[in-house]
């Protein structure tokens, strides 16, 4: 006696995967692609305190100036003339364009305000200084 079995049944129970698939790979496309990234400074800085201070929700691209008025950009040492064609190639690189500035309670103000002027000449004007709350 031979044993009919329905190939039909088999085929129609099987589970195709290739649009679920086809579907999580659009998705992780879309997160990659609307992901922003934030460049760090690179160092710590001991940066002072205010009793104003207000939290940043987010910023793209952070500069921190040492007590020894070193530039740091995306982890490395930058100097002063070369401060605003990093952050026009970062500003490229990112959406929104906010900086935050660390500087250490040390460094000399005119250091600060040079490198403030060579971003704003980079083209972005919403800048921050980064203060530790009082």
């Amino acid at each position: 006696m031979k044993r009919f079995t329905n190939r039909r049944t088999k085929e129609e129970t099987e589970i195709n995967l290739t649009p679920m698939l086809d579907v999580v790979f659009i998705m992780l496309i879309f997160f990659i692609v609307t992901t922003s990234f934030v460049k760090e400074a690179g160092i710590q800085v001991n940066r002072p305190s205010a009793a104003t201070s207000e939290q940043k929700a987010k910023a793209n691209i952070i500069v921190a100036i040492k007590n020894n008025d070193e530039i740091w950009i995306d982890k490395r040492i930058v100097d002063l003339r070369a401060v605003r064609a990093n952050i026009e190639k970062l500003k490229s690189l990112n959406s929104q364009n906010s900086i935050v500035i660390q500087s250490d309670k040390e460094a000399k103000t005119d250091t600060l305000i040079k490198v403030m002027d060579q971003i704003r000449l980079a083209g972005i004007h919403e800048i921050s200084i980064s203060a530790l709350k009082n």
